[in-house]
C-alpha cells in the first residue's frame, strides 16, 4: 500500500483520489479552499441556486466506474443557437433528428453538408478515443499513432477547426455553431486544431445531460463517495510546495507541516504547479499560452420565458470580431468584446429557482485577467458593472429583453477565478499538446483541464484515470 497526496479537490483531483483509493492506496487530499469541487462551484442567494462553474454534463459513461449516485437527465434540445438573423436551431443527439433540422432552419444543402462534415469528425472523434484521449500522451504514443496513418489523416494535424468547417460546411450559420466549439477548450477557431470536430460529434452522439440541482451535485457525490473510501480530504489546507529529489518525497503545507507521500498527484494548473510547487522553467515557458477567461452574469428572473431551452447561444452577426478581441493583436491589445455570443442556461428544476421565477447563467467570452499588454485588468473601477448592463442591452436587442424581469444581478469576471491564473478556464488554450500527466520527477503526476487530454468534466475525469492506471494498483 502506497501513500499517495492529492493537490487539489476539483473533479480531477477527487476521481483519482476515488479510483487511487479503490486500487487499495491510502489517499490524502489538501484543498486551498472551504469546499471541494473546484471549478464545480454553486452561489446561492434568495432561494435561487446557480452553478457558476461547468453547465453541461456530456460522455456520461466516464464516471460510471466510479461509483457515484448520479441521475443525469437528458437535454432536447442540447443546445438552441440563435443566429443574428432571428434564425432558431435545435441541435439533437439523435442525428437523423437534428439533420430534419438543419433541413427546416438552413435548407437541405446545409443538412447534406453537416452529414458529410459527421462522417469527417466521427473518424477524428474515433481516432482520438482509440489513440489519444485515454492514454498518456508522449513520445511513443506520437510514434504510435505516426503508423495509423488512417488516424493521423483523421486527426488533421497542422489544419484548423475553422480550415475544417470551411471545407465541408457553406452555410456560415453551421460554420458559426462549429467555431464555438473551440472555446469548449478557451481557443480561437482559427488557430484550434481541427481535431476539436471531436468535441460536438462526443456532444451530439453521447448527448447532452443534466443533474438534478445542478452540476455542483457532481462534486457532491466526488466528494462523498472519497469519504465512503476512507480517503482523508483536507481543506483549508493549501500546500506550499513538493519536496522532490530525483522522485517525490512528499509535500511541505503552508502551515510547515510536511507529509510524505510515495506519489503526489497535482490538479492545480499546470503553470501553478510549474512556478509555484516545483519551480520548473522549461515546463512553465511552454504553458504561456493562456485560454480565454469567462464574464458571467447570475440573473434571478420573475417570469418564465419559453423562448429558451435548457441552454441557448445568441450569435453575433460578426463571430470573427469576437476572437479579434479576446486575443487582441500586435497592434491591439484585448478588450471586453462588444458584440458577443451569449450563452444563457436555465434549468427548469424547481429546486434551483424559487416557483414562478428563473434562475440564469449568462456566459460571454472574455481576455484573460491582467495588467500587461496580453490581458484586461477586470479590477479596474467600473468596467464590471457597465460590461454587465452592456450584456443585457446586447440581449435585449437579440429578441430577449430581460432588464424589466431582474431580481438581482450577481457579476463574475475572470479576476474572480483565483485558481485559474489570470481566470483561463481551461489552462493553455486548446491543442493536440497539453502538459503531461508524468511529472519531471519519479513519482509526480498531473490531472486537471489545464494538462492532456483537456478541459471539460469527461476530459478531466479522463485525466484521472490515465493517472490511476499509470500509478496501478497498490
Amino acid at each position: 500500500m502506497s501513500d499517495i497526496v492529492v493537490i487539489g479537490a476539483g473533479v480531477g483531483g477527487l476521481a483519482a483520489a476515488v479510483r487511487l483509493a479503490a486500487a487499495g492506496h491510502r489517499v490524502e487530499v489538501h484543498e486551498r479552499a472551504a469546499e471541494a469541487g473546484g471549478k464545480l462551484a454553486v452561489f446561492e442567494r434568495d432561494g435561487y441556486r446557480f452553478d457558476t462553474g461547468p453547465s453541461l454534463l456530456t460522455l456520461p459513461q466516464v464516471f460510471d466506474d466510479l461509483d457515484l449516485d448520479l441521475r443525469p437527465q437528458p437535454l432536447d434540445p442540447v443546445v438552441r443557437h440563435v443566429f443574428a438573423d432571428r434564425t432558431v436551431l435545435d441541435s439533437s443527439s439523435v442525428h437523423s433528428v437534428f439533420l430534419e433540422r438543419i433541413t427546416e432552419a438552413l435548407g437541405e444543402e446545409a443538412a447534406e453538408d453537416w452529414d458529410r462534415f459527421w462522417r469527417r469528425a466521427k473518424r477524428i472523434w474515433q481516432a482520438s478515443w482509440d489513440a489519444v484521449l485515454r492514454r498518456p500522451v508522449n513520445a511513443a504514443t506520437l510514434a504510435r499513432l505516426s503508423w495509423r496513418l488512417g488516424d493521423l489523416a483523421a486527426i488533421a494535424p497542422g489544419r484548423s477547426l475553422r480550415s475544417l468547417g470551411r471545407t465541408h460546411l457553406r452555410d456560415r450559420r453551421l460554420r458559426m455553431l462549429l467555431d464555438r466549439y473551440a472555446t469548449y477548450t478557451g481557443s480561437d477557431p482559427r488557430r484550434a486544431p481541427a481535431a476539436l470536430a471531436a468535441i460536438p460529434y462526443a456532444e451530439l452522439t453521447h448527448g447532452g445531460w443534466y443533474l438534478p440541482g445542478g452540476l455542483g451535485t457532481l462534486g457532491d457525490a466526488l466528494a462523498a463517495r472519497c469519504a465512503d473510501l476512507g480517503v482523508r480530504v483536507k481543506l483549508r489546507s493549501p500546500v506550499a510546495h513538493i519536496e522532490a529529489d530525483r522522485a517525490v518525497r512528499g509535500v511541505r503545507l503552508e502551515s510547515g507541516e510536511f507529509v510524505r507521500a510515495d506519489a503526489v498527484v497535482s490538479n492545480v494548473d499546470a503553470s501553478v504547479l510549474y512556478r509555484d510547487l516545483l519551480p520548473t522553467p522549461d515546463r512553465l515557458a511552454a504553458l504561456a499560452d493562456r485560454s480565454l477567461g469567462g464574464f458571467v452574469l447570475l440573473l434571478g428572473v420573475r417570469g418564465e420565458t419559453p423562448s429558451l431551452a435548457h441552454h441557448t447561444v445568441f450569435f453575433p452577426a460578426d463571430y470573427d470580431a469576437e476572437f479579434d478581441a479576446i486575443f487582441g493583436s500586435a497592434s491591439r491589445r484585448p478588450r471586453p468584446v462588444d458584440d458577443p455570443a451569449i450563452f444563457v442556461t436555465r434549468a427548469e428544476d424547481p429546486a434551483v429557482h424559487p416557483e414562478g421565477h428563473e434562475a440564469w447563467f449568462v456566459l460571454v467570452n472574455a481576455p484573460r485577467h491582467g495588467r500587461d499588454r496580453s490581458a484586461v485588468d477586470w479590477t479596474r473601477p467600473g468596467l464590471a458593472d457597465a460590461y454587465g448592463r452592456h450584456i443585457l442591452d446586447v440581449l435585449a436587442a437579440r429578441g430577449l429583453d430581460v432588464r424589466d424581469r431582474l431580481e438581482f444581478m450577481e457579476i463574475r469576471t475572470p479576476a474572480d477565478l483565483t485558481s485559474a491564473p489570470g481566470g483561463s478556464i481551461y489552462g493553455t488554450a486548446g491543442g493536440l499538446m497539453r502538459p503531461s500527466n508524468q511529472g519531471p520527477v519519479k513519482g509526480l503526476y498531473l490531472v486537471g483541464g489545464s494538462v492532456h487530454p483537456g478541459g471539460g468534466l469527461p476530459m478531466v475525469t479522463l485525466s484521472a484515470q490515465i493517472v490511476a492506471d499509470s500509478i496501478g494498483p497498490a
